[in-house]
């Protein structure tokens, strides 16, 4: 977990994911149609992605992937990205990491 939390350090978004999932996709182009810049970790193209996978896990993210921190804080996957777009709370979330201005 330690490895988790030392990548979403000082990171307005965080997001990790897998290459070839298209649920991550879709929140990778919700969340930069917002016009936020995230970071973004492909844990199946990064070395240790298998240790990050599993410490997702152990956080409760289930699937592990994708996996979406914004302020330092993790919001959960896909699902719940979804749930705050549609309830009109993504964007002030946000807004009040620092991701996006406008």
């Amino acid at each position: 977990m330690e490895n988790v939390n030392m990548l979403v350090a000082e990171r307005p978004v965080v997001i990790f994911s897998r290459s070839t999932c298209c649920m991550s996709h879709s929140i990778k182009a919700l969340i930069s149609g917002f016009g936020a810049n995230p970071t973004i970790y492909e844990l199946d193209e990064i070395p240790n992605g298998e240790q990050i996978e599993t410490a997702l896990q152990q956080l409760g993210c289930q699937p592990s992937v994708p996996a979406i921190f914004i302020g330092g804080q993790l919001v959960g996957g896909a699902n719940q990205i979804t749930t705050l777009h549609l309830e009109n709370r993504l964007v002030p979330l946000l807004k009040r990491a620092g991701a996006i201005w406008v």
